[in-house]
C-alpha cells in the first residue's frame, strides 16, 4: 500500500468515527463504536498500524505520525460523547444532591453483654480473675469431673446437645473450673462467665443457649462467711445499697 492511499483511508476512518460517536445515543453504542474504530484487536486504526510494515523508513515515520494524530483524536470525541451521554442520562434526576446525608447507625453491645462485663469488673475489683474455657466439652469435664453419675438424666441425648461421640454442647461453665483447678494450684479465686447450651425450645422461660456465670474460691480459712460477703458486696454494687421486698 502506498503512503498516500494510505492517508486517505486514515481520513475517511476518521470521518467515519465523527458519524458514529455523533449517533451514538447510549453508553452501550459508544462502546460499540469505540470498539469499531480502536479497538486493540479488531479496531479499523488497529489494522491500519499492521499495513506500516510494508512502506519506507520515512513514509513509515510519516503514516505512523498520521494514525496516531487520528488515535488521538478519535479518542478525544469518545471520552468527550461519554460525558455528554452521562450527563444527559443524570439531567431528569430528583436527587437533591443538597440534601444531608442519611444518619450511619452505629452498632452497639448487646443488654446481655454490657450486664456480664458489668459483673466481671465488680468481681474483678472482689479480687476475682476472669476465666474462660471452651464450648465445646468433653463429656468428662463436663459430667465426669463433676462426679454426676453415668445415668443422670442430664446427660441423655434429649437434654444435652452432644457433637459426636466425644464432644458436647457445655451445659454449665462449671468445666471452667475444672480445667482451672487441673492448671492452677490454690489459692483460687475465678469468676467463669460465658454460653451455655441445653436441648430446649424457645419459650418465655427456656432457651436452648443462655449465659451463665458461676465463681470458685478456693483458700485456707476460706468458709460461708467469705460467701456470704462476697454476694452482699456484689448485690450492693449491682443492684444498689438500697434494698427491695
Amino acid at each position: 500500500m502506498k503512503l498516500q492511499e494510505l492517508i486517505e483511508r486514515i481520513a475517511e476512518i476518521e470521518a467515519r468515527a465523527a458519524s458514529l460517536i455523533g449517533e451514538a445515543t447510549s453508553t452501550s453504542s459508544l462502546d460499540a463504536a469505540r470498539h469499531s474504530l480502536v479497538g486493540r484487536k479488531s479496531g479499523a486504526l488497529t489494522a491500519m498500524m499492521k499495513e506500516l510494515p510494508s512502506l519506507s523508513p520515512e513514509e513509515r515515520r510519516e503514516a505512523g505520525a498520521a494514525v496516531n494524530r487520528a488515535k488521538t483524536a478519535i479518542e478525544d470525541a469518545l471520552d468527550t460523547r461519554a460525558i455528554d451521554l452521562s450527563s444527559a442520562s443524570t439531567a431528569g434526576s430528583t436527587v437533591d444532591l443538597t440534601m444531608p446525608a442519611r444518619r450511619q447507625w452505629k452498632g452497639a453491645k448487646h443488654p446481655v453483654t454490657l450486664v456480664i462485663e458489668e459483673i466481671e469488673e465488680i468481681f474483678r475489683e472482689l479480687g476475682f480473675t476472669i476465666a474462660l474455657g471452651p464450648e465445646a466439652e468433653t463429656e468428662w469435664h463436663n459430667f465426669g469431673a463433676l462426679n454426676f453419675p453415668p445415668d443422670h438424666p442430664a446427660m441423655d441425648m434429649h437434654d444435652t446437645l452432644y457433637l459426636d461421640d466425644r464432644l458436647l454442647l457445655r451445659t454449665h461453665t462449671s468445666p471452667v473450673q475444672i480445667r482451672t483447678l487441673q492448671s492452677h494450684e490454690p489459692p483460687i479465686r475465678i469468676l467463669a462467665p460465658g454460653n451455655v447450651y441445653r436441648r430446649d425450645f424457645f419459650d418465655a422461660s427456656h432457651a436452648p443457649v443462655f449465659a451463665q456465670i458461676e465463681g470458685l474460691s478456693i483458700d485456707e480459712g476460706v468458709s460461708f462467711v467469705d460467701l456470704k460477703a462476697t454476694l452482699t458486696q456484689f448485690a450492693n454494687r449491682f443492684f444498689g445499697a438500697t434494698r427491695t421486698r
